[in-house]
């Protein structure tokens, strides 16, 4: 059974997504650009393509090994789309600037991990799109270095304690952290204990000095459950010394007190228990928070192409976040971590160019093997490594449990005027409502409303109480299950087809683009619209044109959406959002639904359960049902909600 009207008008619109796949073909010669530089350009027809479509210019850069800059590319014309490819296997890609919410421009940070010549190439997300641009590339140090020449804040001696605040207007890390820098004349030898603490943020310690000394830290080893930083050093030179005061997530600021001590004869905080031989005890097995020393040499086991290697294992539990680091001065570090039902994740370079860092949330339960070895074939020399205990990413870390989705829920089954009733589409929106309060994550502040109650102004009123009512840290849920049509409309560029989607009520239609104004009321964290509907995918449109705000709809906006009688749900849509939501979207057990895994886990559903579902446009064209998902500004890991550690393992 179809969720159309009887009464049907015609016309046809095929609704094209975009595609996020970049696979560089060949480009044009490179123009050379330099540090410090913005140089004008532009997309136009007849410039060369990638492999999709996208046109783009290549910039070039001359490179020495460990160097960092920062490349920002703006555009008013078209959606910015950033690649850099260079030695040593350097390849990234962005699409949007991380650290400015809703800002289409294109910001990169990357670290050469070999000597030579970058491509930075400008183009666009979607294929075709063409004009001016400006690209802005700035050198950034080494590492965490900030963005430009830090001010030191002041010199400071060994026995001595110092008060300092991290403040709006302090320079900056790339990563956003606010920092101030002090100078220390140390000589070789020199056994030094560093600390840094504050009640006002989470302190990090940085060290770095000469010979490319670096040494950091985010939480005191020895005071468990301590926020405090503490660095025990013995310096490799004589020389002038930065000691870095920062923050471990972005913007914090606050008063601060460091020391410096001498770290001889001192009781130190007990360090991660640390093997020598190269290989820990029990036949490589590792607990986490353990570090071993070791060496690639020659007579180790070999990979098939030739490279050295060491094995441990530790045991983990799924949605554990772990870092695994390998640093070596002698070799280019290079780390396999293999999952107890065999899949592998490889990483080359960490934040300096030559160790290996891989961050993982673990997908499973049970143990895991970790490769230690080297870029290329043959490399030997010492090196350490260790296996600790991860943080939440502070984007993340910032989002708050509990009762944070204030959501309008609207499902009609019962139509009158000579309209179709529809099975199950009221039942749709009160499942939702009770899934969610069941885990803990529903507002009281929310409302559903089916069949009768379901009207215009009970809709319009609805919404704007609890749009009122939901602040920053919250998130807006909007879903509608019932009948969708379209009306003739005039010709634009938001209506292309001259066409306006219209969800169906019990005594009228909300338009999509009355629906957009009412979401540009809203002052959330995140915003979700949820349409299973005919027609819904042209909600789209005038809905997803604003920061923070994702649509999943049930169909493309010229097409049915079939009622899903084999799970008993008005639409397939509803019945996977709401599993979705209440855990079996959370692909790595982490307790978070973010929007790239709400997205995954529709796909996947819809691609096994939908892939087969006639559905046909007013005029009667056939084709199947199709999922749409338009993430607009909303990044992959945003957070959709943070479940309850009961609700961790998934499913309904």
């Amino acid at each position: 059974m179809l969720k159309t009207l009887l009464a049907a008008t015609t016309a046809l619109t095929v609704l094209v997504q975009p595609v996020a796949a970049f696979a560089a073909g060949p480009l044009q010669d490179g123009r050379p650009i330099r540090p410090g530089q913005t140089v004008q350009g532009e997309l136009r027809r007849g410039d060369d393509t990638l492999q999709s479509g996208e046109y783009a210019d290549t910039w070039t850069l001359p490179v020495r090994a460990g160097e960092t800059y920062e490349v920002t590319l703006s555009a008013s014309a078209f959606d910015p789309y950033l690649l850099v490819r260079g030695p040593g296997g350097l390849s990234e890609d962005n699409d949007d600037d991380p650290a400015a919410r809703g800002s289409r421009d294109s910001r990169l940070v990357f670290t050469a991990p070999a000597g030579g010549e970058v491509e930075i190439s400008a183009t666009s997300y979607e294929p075709g799109e063409t004009g001016a641009y400006r690209l802005t590339l700035t050198a950034a140090g080494a590492g965490r270095a900030p963005s430009g020449p830090a001010d030191a804040a002041g010199s400071i001696t060994v026995g001595r304690t110092v008060g300092g605040a991290l403040a709006s207007g302090d320079e900056q890390l790339d990563s956003g952290e606010f920092i101030d820098t002090w100078t220390l004349r140390g000589r070789r030898g020199q056994q030094l204990d560093i600390r840094l603490t504050s009640t006002d943020f989470d302190p990090y310690l940085m060290v770095r000095g000469p010979g490319d000394f670096s040494s950091d830290n985010d939480d005191d080893a020895g005071v468990e459950e301590s926020r405090d930083s503490r660095l025990l050093i013995t310096l490799p030179a004589d020389g002038e010394y930065q000691i870095s005061a920062t923050s471990y997530a972005p913007k914090e600021s606050g008063a601060y007190r460091l020391a410096v001590l001498e770290g001889a004869g001192l009781t130190a905080p007990r360090p991660p228990s640390e093997t020598p031989s190269g290989r820990p005890s029990d036949g490589g097995l590792m607990e986490i928070g353990e570090a071993v020393s070791g060496a690639l040499a020659g007579g180790d086991d070999t990979l098939d192409s030739g490279e050295y290697v060491d094995s441990y294992r530790f045991t983990g539990r799924r949605g554990q976040r772990v870092v695994v680091d390998l640093t070596s001065s002698a070799f280019d570090a290079y780390t396999m971590v293999t999952t107890p039902s065999g899949e592998q994740f490889d990483n080359d370079d960490g934040e300096d160019g030559t160790d290996s860092r891989q961050t993982l949330v673990l997908p499973e339960d049970g143990e895991y093997e970790v490769r230690v070895t080297s870029y290329r074939p043959g490399e030997t020399g010492s090196y350490r490594f260790s296996v600790e205990a991860g943080r939440e990413p502070p984007r993340q870390a910032a989002v708050a449990g509990g009762a944070r989705v204030f959501a309008l829920m609207v499902g009609v089954s019962d139509y009158a005027d000579g309209i179709n009733d529809l099975p199950f589409t009221d039942e749709d929106a009160r499942k939702l409502a009770e899934t969610l309060q069941r885990d803990g994550s529903l507002n009281d502040a929310s409302v559903v409303l089916t069949n009768a109650e379901a009207t215009v102004g009970g809709v319009r009123a609805a919404f704007s109480r609890i749009a009122a009512q939901a602040g920053p840290d919250d998130m807006f849920l909007f879903f509608f299950s019932g009948h969708g049509d379209q009306e003739p409309t005039a010709v634009t560029g938001l209506e292309p087809d001259g066409k306006s989607e219209t969800l169906v009520l019990a005594d009228g239609a909300i338009t999509d683009a009355e629906l957009g104004r009412l979401f540009a009321t809203l002052d959330t964290r995140l915003a979700l619209l949820v349409v299973d509907a005919c027609f819904s995918g042209g909600f789209a449109r005038n809905v997803v044109d604003r920061p923070g705000v994702m649509g999943v709809f049930s169909s493309e906006e010229d097409l049915t959406s079939a009622v899903a009688d084999k799970f008993q749900a008005g639409g397939y849509l509803s019945h996977f959002v709401r599993e979705g939501m209440s855990g079996a979207a959370d692909g790595d057990g982490d307790r978070l639904v973010t929007a790239g895994e709400l997205a995954t886990w529709l796909r996947r559903q819809f691609r096994v359960e939908v892939e087969d579902v006639q559905a046909e446009t007013q005029d009667g064209q056939r084709n199947y049902q199709n999922l749409v998902i338009d993430r607009g500004g909303v990044q992959v890991d945003d957070v959709i909600v943070r479940l309850p550690a009961a609700a961790a393992s998934g499913g309904q």
